[in-house]
């Protein structure tokens, strides 16, 4: 029942032999799914089963942040993008305070209802107009805003029985370069990071299950990207933060990650830095070679952290959906029409 570092994907809408054969080698720990892995509710709840037939131990996770990404999208909510809390929060504070809660709790309690694990949310970067990849993902451009909203949203996740996953440390938002095809360079120096971005990361260490480090190379601080810096991941969210939790690499098959070199220099460099778990995903070569090289690696995983990402409960999907608390925001998210 143990697991290991690595979390791939898969290509189609059901586990090809190939992948079943796959994720039964150790150095597995997770699947993730996308888009193009999900046709329908039944379909989705299917594929999750047969992952769980062949291990059942595996932390299923997909992206499910709202707005721009969804990955589910039939037969499930339309969930607004985050910064629609943000507007939010300009009008009312703490009605948006109230909404985050909600939403928290209604996308993890879909998605825990059909199977998976997590959803890596919510998003913590700080939108100051700068990056359009993060743009109306992120709650607000204020620190204070995105702690307050991002508090609530995670308390949501937890009150459904979901782990929470911050990203992306120690802060995205500033930088114009969008990390899946570029190298984003953020010249700032380490006060001016501390007094904006890191403070949404400072203040919610100790409510995050999990912390996802940006592919963002900050050069007055460290010559490598955040997700391969002992610094970043060691010195200041272990250390300084006291941050006990799950450190999740973005996905390795990402531009911002090239830097570090081939795909198994990849994963190795990030679990040296203080990784977790390394993703690697949009990439079946590049998942093998992660395998190929970490399977004569010595692995010191950390078991009981990794455990804490499973599902704390399960639902019923009819019973979620005829619940009086999910009836209520589906008439309440209507009424204020915020898609």
């Amino acid at each position: 029942m143990t697991l290991g570092p690595l979390m791939l994907d898969l290509e189609g809408t059901a586990l090809s032999a190939a992948e079943r054969e796959r994720i039964t080698h150790p150095v597995v720990g997770g699947v993730i799914l996308f888009a193009r892995n999900i046709q329908s509710l039944a379909q989705v709840k299917e594929l999750l089963a047969s992952i769980r037939e062949v291990r059942p131990e595996l932390i299923l996770a997909v992206d499910q942040e709202g707005g721009r990404v969804q990955r589910v999208k039939q037969g499930v909510t339309a969930l607004p993008a985050l910064g629609r809390l943000g507007k939010w929060w300009d009008e009312s504070p703490v009605e948006a305070m109230q909404a985050a809660k909600e939403w928290g709790w209604l996308m993890a309690s879909e998605m825990l209802a059909l199977g998976f694990d997590i959803s890596f949310a919510p998003v913590l970067d700080l939108n100051v107009g700068r990056s359009r990849v993060v743009g109306d993902r992120a709650f607000h451009g204020s620190p204070q805003a995105v702690v307050a909203l991002g508090r609530n949203y995670i308390e949501g996740m937890h009150d459904a029985g979901m782990a929470a996953t911050g990203k992306h440390f120690p802060g995205h938002g500033w930088v114009e370069a969008d990390s899946h095809h570029a190298i984003p360079v953020d010249e700032r120096g380490l006060d001016d990071i501390r007094a904006s971005d890191l403070q949404t990361f400072t203040q919610l260490a100790r409510t995050l299950d999990a912390v996802m480090p940006a592919h963002v190379i900050y050069p007055q601080v460290d010559a490598r990207p955040a997700g391969f810096s002992p610094f970043w991941l060691q010195q200041v969210l272990r250390s300084e933060l006291q941050f006990d939790g799950v450190i999740f690499s973005d996905d390795l098959s990402m531009e911002g990650a090239s830097v570090a070199g081939g795909y198994g220099e990849r994963a190795q460099a990030a679990l040296d830095a203080g990784c977790d778990m390394v993703l690697v995903c949009n990439n079946p070569m590049g998942a093998s070679a992660v395998i190929e090289h970490l399977q004569h690696q010595p692995l010191a995983v950390n078991q009981a952290r990794l455990q804490r990402m499973r599902a704390r409960r399960r639902v019923d999907w009819d019973r979620l959906v005829a619940s009086a608390r999910y009836q209520s925001l589906q008439v309440n998210m209507q009424t204020r029409t915020l898609t």
